[in-house]
């Protein structure tokens, strides 16, 4: 039944200014940012989950961010790492100097759930509906609200073209220091096969030194179909952890699978899962990097971003703030379009067995223009550099891809053979 204490209202008169569905990082980034720079706004975070931010670990290069922006992270416990990174491939090792900064989820729940007022987060509370008058809760509860943003998952969809990123990463306690200073961003030396039916594809560990005898280490793979078999997963990271000298005990452990997209209408994409008058932020409004599936950067811009409106404009409609979104959603689309190219490059150009070789030819190139990429702000310059020199595939191959609409996103639910992500292997 519907609690009729919280039906009515109208939204110039509902008890909520916004109401955040969805308390990844995108949600609970925008809370953060109303809660400092929208001091007035009555703001609700409504997430499904025990926490917020889920089970994850979000890391970003220190240029990643814009200088103006960080105030909005600098306030979480983050690991960092201002010596620069390791990258690793079969014929190019290479120490690149960009600080480089680690988010666990649990701090993030952590030091939001200290930060923001209590009586502003609902965890373990799924939404049934969302409408541009409010959200109906599954219990059937209604809670009005002058304007509701859907911060929820990414929604696959046949409009859209790419492949995926699958990963596993365990948090190791060793029995010795481990005797890494950097992390390795990206050790591709590995043997280049995925596993269980998802054929050769790009394969890379990357290693993160948490404290002198704690390591993160992760296995990751770009494939063209969303599976997973968690327990290959774990044995690769258990034997790169050995073959590293590394022993001790998993003491965490978390999982994913990412869309990499390389193409596709948007304006199609974005409307099987748009609400009329609700705004759509976070991945499922297409806020991410196409090709490296980086969400950090757009989820901080945002937050930023729709706070300062909030703040400058009180009277301002749930309809304004969703075309307001929209409006950013487009601009970052087109702005990425040279990514989602290369995506086409990877999934489509490079043989599966020698996309390493795409990523080995991409990272001899010059520190600054790696960093620029993965902040999504390529030069002209840059666009020229990486596809110029030593084709690393075949020219034929590269010039179908490039007039490609990319191949369908796989819509299938994620393959993914069952473990707990909440306990330790």
């Amino acid at each position: 039944m519907v609690d009729s204490s919280h039906s009515t209202g109208t939204p110039d008169t509902a008890p909520h200014d916004v109401i955040i569905v969805g308390g990844g990082l995108a949600g609970g980034l925008i809370a953060l940012a109303l809660h400092r720079h929208a001091p007035g706004c009555r703001f609700l975070v409504v997430e499904a989950g025990r926490t917020l931010g889920g089970h994850h670990r979000w890391s970003w290069f220190e240029t990643d961010i814009p200088a103006q922006e960080r105030a909005l992270v600098e306030g979480f416990h983050l690991n960092g790492w201002d010596e620069g990174y390791d990258i690793t491939f079969p014929r190019l090792t290479r120490t690149l100097p960009t600080a480089y900064r680690s988010l666990a989820s649990a701090e993030f729940h952590r030091a939001l759930m200290a930060e923001l007022p209590a009586d502003r987060v609902l965890l373990e509370t799924k939404a049934a509906a969302l409408d541009d008058g409010g959200v109906t809760l599954a219990d059937g509860t209604r809670l009005a609200a002058k304007r509701v943003i859907d911060c929820r998952p990414f929604k696959s969809s046949k409009a859209l073209a790419g492949g995926w990123q699958v990963f596993l990463g365990q948090h190791f306690k060793c029995e010795k220091p481990h005797g890494l200073t950097r992390p390795v961003i990206m050790d591709a030396s590995v043997d280049q096969v995925a596993p269980h039916g998802n054929g050769e594809a790009y394969r890379f560990v990357y290693v993160l030194p948490l404290s002198p005898d704690e390591v993160f280490i992760e296995d990751t793979y770009y494939a063209d179909q969303p599976k997973m078999d968690a327990d290959v997963l774990k044995g690769r990271v258990a034997e790169y952890a050995h073959r590293n000298g590394w022993k001790g005990e998993v003491i965490d452990q978390e999982a994913g699978i990412l869309p990499v997209i390389s193409g596709g209408d948007f304006a199609a994409a974005t409307a099987e899962v748009a609400i009329p008058g609700v705004a759509l932020a976070g991945a499922r409004g297409g806020f991410s990097h196409p090709l490296t599936s980086y969400t950090i950067p757009f989820a901080i811009s945002n937050a930023l971003a729709i706070a300062r409106l909030i703040a400058a404009r009180p009277e301002l409609s749930g309809a304004d703030l969703a075309a307001f979104c929209k409006r950013r959603a487009r601009r970052h689309w087109r702005g990425t379009a040279y990514y989602r190219m290369l995506s086409r490059m990877l999934f489509e150009a490079a043989e599966p067995g020698k996309r390493v070789v795409v990523f080995e030819h991409f990272y001899a190139l010059k520190g600054n223009l790696v960093e620029r990429f993965y902040a999504g702000r390529s030069t002209w310059p840059d666009r020229l550099r990486i596809l110029t020199g030593k084709p690393p595939v075949a020219i034929p191959r590269a010039i179908r891809a490039l007039f490609s609409s990319g191949k369908p996103l796989d819509t299938k639910p994620l393959d993914t053979k069952p473990f707990n992500m909440e306990t330790p292997a």
